[in-house]
C-alpha cells in the first residue's frame, strides 16, 4: 500500500521541477532579446544608458507587483502570511545582488569596447564554470559525473567554436579582463538569488535588485556624460520593450527557476543565449546565419541534456523548503 502510494505521487512531485524548467526556458528566450532591443536603441543612447533606463522601468513594475500581492494577501482568508525577513545577512545579499548585476552588465558593456566581439564572447561564456565552482567553493554543492561531462561539453564546444574570432593582441588585456570579470559577476548574482528564493519570492528579490542596481549606475553615466534618456517614441518603446520583456519576464521567469533548479545548471543554460540572439538576429535583421551557429546550438543543446538528466540539476527534496511564489 505504501509503494502504491509513493508511486502515485512521483509524478505530482516532479510537477513542480517541471514548472521551473518551463519557466527557464521562456525567462532565456525572453532576455535573449535583450542584445536587440539595446542595437536599436543605439541610435539614440549608449548601451549604458539603455541598462540604466531598463533597470529603473523595470524598478517600478517589481514594485507595483509586490504591492499588488502585499495588498492580495491582506485581504485574502489565510491570515498566516508569514513577515519578510529583512535580516543584516538578506539585506547584504539583496546589495550584493543588486552591485553584481549591475557591475556584471557595466563590465560586458565596456569589455565589447576595448576587445573585438569574439574574444568577448568567448570569455563571458565562462559563467557557469565560475558559478558551478563558486557553488562547491562557497556552499558546498556538489556536481554528479554526468552533469559534469554536460558542462565540459556545452562550454567545451562554445569555445571551441568561438576561437576561430579569437584575436590576440596585447593592447585588448584590458577587454578582456573586462570580460572575465562581467562572467564572475555574473555567476555571484546567479548564487546569491539562489541564495535568496529561501526567503523572499522572485518579484521581491529583483525588485530591490533593479532599484540597487539603478543606484549603482546611475553615478556612472554622470561620470561618462551619456545621454540619459531617449528622445523619440520609438526609442522609448524599446526600453520599454527592454525592461518588460528581458528583466521583468526574463530575469524574473529565471529566478523562479531557481527555486528547484541548481544555480550550476541555470548558468549553464545561459550559453543558449547568443545561440538565440543570433536566430532571432536572422529571423527580424536578416543577418546571415554559418554553420558555426548552428554548431553551437546542437554543442549546447547536447551538454544541457546531459546535465539536466543528472541529479545534480534539481534540487534535493529535503533542501527545497523555499517561496514558490513567482
Amino acid at each position: 500500500m505504501t509503494t502504491q502510494l509513493k508511486l502515485s505521487q512521483e509524478p505530482f512531485s516532479k510537477l513542480p521541477v517541471t514548472i521551473a524548467i518551463i519557466s527557464l526556458s521562456i525567462g532565456l528566450f525572453a532576455i535573449s532579446f535583450a542584445a536587440i532591443f539595446i542595437k536599436l536603441s543605439e541610435n539614440e543612447i549608449s548601451p549604458n544608458a539603455t541598462i540604466f533606463n531598463r533597470l529603473w522601468i523595470a524598478t517600478i513594475v517589481f514594485g507595483l507587483l509586490n504591492g499588488i500581492n502585499g495588498i492580495r494577501q491582506r485581504y485574502s482568508c489565510n491570515q498566516s502570511a508569514q513577515k519578510l525577513p529583512y535580516t543584516n545577512h538578506n539585506w547584504l545579499l539583496l546589495i550584493g545582488f543588486g552591485a553584481f548585476f549591475a557591475a556584471s552588465q557595466l563590465s560586458w558593456a565596456w569589455s565589447l569596447t576595448q576587445t573585438n566581439v569574439g574574444t568577448s564572447t568567448l570569455l563571458h561564456n565562462l559563467i557557469p564554470l565560475f558559478t558551478s565552482l563558486g557553488a562547491w567553493l562557497l556552499f558546498g554543492q556538489h556536481f554528479d559525473r554526468k552533469f559534469v561531462i554536460g558542462m565540459v561539453i556545452a562550454v567545451g564546444g562554445v569555445t571551441a567554436i568561438g576561437l576561430q574570432d579569437l584575436q590576440m593582441a596585447t593592447d585588448k588585456i584590458q577587454g578582456d579582463l573586462d570580460a572575465v570579470l562581467s562572467a564572475l559577476f555574473a555567476a555571484l548574482y546567479v548564487l546569491i538569488v539562489e541564495q535568496l528564493r529561501t526567503e523572499f519570492t522572485a518579484t521581491t528579490i529583483l525588485f530591490w535588485g533593479s532599484a540597487i542596481a539603478t543606484l549603482v549606475i546611475f553615478p556612472w553615466l554622470i561620470f561618462t556624460d551619456d545621454k540619459l534618456f531617449p528622445s523619440s517614441g520609438g526609442g522609448w518603446l524599446f526600453v520599454i520593450f527592454l525592461a518588460l520583456i528581458c528583466q521583468v519576464l526574463g530575469q524574473g521567469l529565471i529566478a523562479y527557476s531557481l527555486n528547484k533548479l541548481s544555480s550550476g545548471f541555470v548558468a549553464l543554460t545561459f550559453l543558449l543565449d547568443p545561440v538565440l540572439t543570433s536566430l532571432e538576429a536572422w529571423a527580424i535583421f536578416s543577418e546571415r546565419l554559418n554553420l558555426s551557429c548552428w554548431g553551437t546550438f546542437a554543442v549546447v543543446l547536447l551538454g544541457i541534456y546531459l546535465a539536466i538528466s543528472s541529479q545534480s540539476a534539481v534540487k534535493a527534496i529535503e533542501d527545497s523548503t523555499l517561496i514558490s511564489e513567482p
